[in-house]
Order: C-alpha cells, then structure tokens, then sequence
C-alpha cells in the first residue's frame, strides 16, 4: 500500500501564538517546537494530515499544495516475508488486513516497517503513512504489533496523539459473549471464522 501526499502544512508566523498544540497532535513529529518559539516544519515527514490545522487555535497552519505528489511506504518485498507473517500473526491480525482505514495500510506493512527498525507509532507514521487520517483508530493495531515485536513505547509528556487499547475480537469476555449473544451478536462464530483464516495463513 502507499500514501500519496498531495500537500503539506504551511505556519503563518504572523497569527502564531507559539501555544505548541500542532506538535502536541503532529502524528509524524514533523514539527519541532520548544516552549517560546515559533514551530518548525521538517518537511520530509509532513504528509498533509491537517491535524495541525484543524487544531490551531490561532488558524495559524494551512496546508499548501504540493508540485509533484510523493509517496509513502514501506516496501514489504524488502522484508523476509515469513517475519512479517509471523509478527502480524503474534498480534492477532492477518497480515493482508487493513489496520489503516484512511491510508488503506495493511498490517503486513507496519509489522515489515518494525522489522527495519520502527520503534514507535511515529516512527511507523513516518515510515508507512499510516495514522495520518483520522489518527484516532490505527493507533491500536500499531502498538499491538509493536508489543507482539517485544517494543512497548511510551508517549513523550505533552503530546497527545496516543490513544488506548480495545479488546480483539478474542480478547471479549465470556461474560460479555452471553449477554450480547441474546441480542445478536455472534462472537464465537465470528472467532471460530477467524482463527480458521489465521490458521490458513500460518499455511502459506
């Protein structure tokens, strides 16, 4: 899968309060800030995301238009294929499922981008484009595959683009199970289902 960036944040210094908040919710740490300045861009890792721009308070950040689009991935053909399979596996994902809604990103790229040496969602962002849409749901399955790599990173105080972790479909307790069971839900079927599709894979 890839990202294509079309557009990338543009900082109007003369609204900017210097308040930090676009590098608090920057998902590729692309912009660098310290209390009292004004932020800088690294523009290698700013994909156009807008999440400085929808939360600018001051309507600082706008995105500008790229000349030439670029692309972002992670090419799984560089990663021995059975690591991949493996890591996405331990995690409880198949390794072609998309885990990245808005990117289309599949878990097989992020765990082939830990495999080369991501360590944490950022550093996956940055490798993948993954997290950069909604930047609310994808941050589950990167830390699971991160974890089932043996790395469990920590968010750095004051930046706020980590969320929590929801249960996988066989993570739900059986308490659970009963009491949405009556009103039709069918988690042990669907578990059934989907451990048979894991188990095929673990075949190829």
């Amino acid at each position: 899968m890839v990202r294509l960036v079309v557009a990338q944040a543009e900082i109007d210094v003369s609204k900017c309060t210097k308040c930090g908040v676009c590098w608090s919710i920057c998902p590729t740490e692309a912009i660098k800030w310290e209390p009292g300045l004004y932020p800088e861009r690294d523009l290698q890792y700013c994909y156009g995301c807008s999440a400085c721009v929808d939360r600018c308070p001051a309507y600082a950040v706008t995105l500008k238009p790229l000349p030439e689009p670029r692309i972002v991935k992670t090419d799984v053909s560089k990663v021995d294929y059975k690591l991949v399979k493996d890591l996405c596996l331990k995690a409880g994902f198949h390794p072609k499922q998309v885990v990245c809604f808005c990117t289309g990103t599949r878990a097989e790229e992020i765990a082939a981008a830990i495999i080369l040496g991501a360590k944490t969602p950022e550093d996956v962002s940055r490798m993948t484009g993954a997290r950069t849409g909604c930047r609310v749901e994808c941050i589950q399955p990167i830390l699971r595959i991160l974890k089932a790599a043996g790395i469990e990173p920590k968010p750095k105080p004051g930046r706020h683009a980590w969320y929590g972790i929801t249960p996988l479909l066989f993570e739900i307790p059986r308490e659970v199970r009963e009491k949405y069971a009556k009103r039709g839900f069918y988690f042990d079927q669907d578990e059934q289902l989907f451990r048979k599709i894991l188990k095929a894979t673990e075949k190829v």
